[in-house]
């Protein structure tokens, strides 16, 4: 690199060696009073303001460029921009003959719609990013930032004058910024997602797809709540398949299986979508929660259910067997002058259930009512 000679002298002998020097108080000449930059010619004047200007231009990685608005005329090019994107001087006269040649497609409409706002006062400043086809093929990113620079000439709105810089390492680091930030949100999407299935998951029972017993309880408890605020009845309902266990001594646990998803899906498919609950209790037993349902309704719930399971059966193979199922139902309610906690509810209806159990099983009882059975198979 080579260093301007000062005016009226050789060049500080440090300047080569210590460029530096160019920046420190320390190894400035002594001021001489007699000189100032005033005192130098006009022409050697411009010509150093010429040598900042390329010098600033340089420091910054900025082409200038200047277009004759009403001539058409390029009054100054971007060489360096060309020379960049690595054609020579010649080939720019001779391969480009039209600059549009080299933006990308996507880009064009872009440029000459951000050159459209400028000249028609929409915009303060001419300002656009654009992508510019290399020698090699390749798209560089680059930017342009200008302003018609002579309003207050006796010819004004002739002269545009504009910088060109290059925004590749930036436009990459952006993409390569978006395409993490698309890579973060499609995993957390999928991440919600897993959340979600294995909040599923943790909410039903394995075998029928019904609640589970700890879902149960949490929305029993939800239900209660929301029966004491509004002044509803909530019953319960605890169903439980009769001699079960000696479906499972006789015919082996998978019968066994065969036979509680059997019922489960009767209970399941009698129930109000979106009110109802519906859950496996453990082993052969469920729990169906009925919001704004007083005892006379949930009592005839309760019936409907065990004459609708009394009249399946459950295939044992391929020959055409069946097995013979009923359910005994306990029915407990909770009124909205006495509300009662859920746990409450279950326990009152559980023992409703043995009741019915010990007189002879397929029958519905409720809790009230001194235990008595409401409605009896027999």
């Amino acid at each position: 690199m080579e260093f301007a000679k000062p005016p009226g002298g050789p060049p500080h002998p440090d300047a080569a060696s210590h460029p530096e020097a160019a920046f420190s108080a320390e190894h400035a000449a002594p001021a001489d009073p007699g000189a100032s930059a005033s005192a130098l010619p006009h022409n050697d004047e411009a010509e150093l303001n010429k040598d900042r200007l390329e010098l600033a231009l340089e420091a910054a990685g900025l082409d200038l460029w200047e277009n004759d608005l009403v001539t058409g005329a390029v009054t100054r090019k971007a060489t360096k921009t060309f020379t960049e994107l690595g054609f020579t001087l010649d080939e720019m006269a001779s391969a480009v003959p039209d600059i549009y040649d080299l933006f990308h497609p996507d880009d064009v409409e872009v440029v000459r719609q951000a050159v459209h706002d400028h000249l028609g006062g929409v915009t303060p400043q001419y300002r656009c990013e654009f992508r510019l086809r290399s020698k090699q093929g390749e798209w560089v990113w680059f930017a342009n930032y200008g302003r018609i620079m002579d309003t207050h000439t006796s010819t004004p709105g002739r002269r545009l004058i504009g910088v060109t810089f290059n925004i590749h390492d930036r436009k990459q680091r952006e993409q390569e910024i978006a395409q993490i930030n698309q890579q973060l949100r499609e995993q957390n999407a999928l991440l919600q997602k897993l959340n979600a299935e294995l909040e599923r998951l943790a909410s039903k029972d394995a075998l029928t797809g019904l609640a589970n017993r700890r879902s149960l309880m949490e929305q029993g408890h939800n239900e209660c709540r929301r029966a004491r605020r509004f002044g509803h009845p909530l019953s319960v309902l605890v169903v439980d398949i009769d001699l079960f266990k000696s479906v499972n001594d006789t015919w082996g646990h998978l019968i066994g299986d065969r036979m509680i998803c059997a019922v489960a899906q009767v209970c399941q498919t009698r129930k109000r979508a979106g009110v109802d609950i519906v859950a496996r209790f453990g082993g052969e037993e469920f729990v169906i929660v009925l919001p704004e349902t007083d005892g006379p309704s949930a009592l005839r719930a309760a019936e409907s259910l065990r004459a609708e399971v009394e009249a399946m059966s459950v295939p044992i193979n391929d020959e055409e067997l069946r097995l013979a199922v009923t359910v005994s139902i306990g029915v407990a309610t909770s009124m909205p002058d006495d509300p009662q906690e859920f746990e409450t509810l279950v326990n009152r209806a559980d023992h409703a259930l043995y009741r019915a159990k010990g007189t002879g099983r397929n029958t519905v009882y409720c809790a009230d009512d001194g235990n008595l059975p409401l409605f009896d198979a027999g």
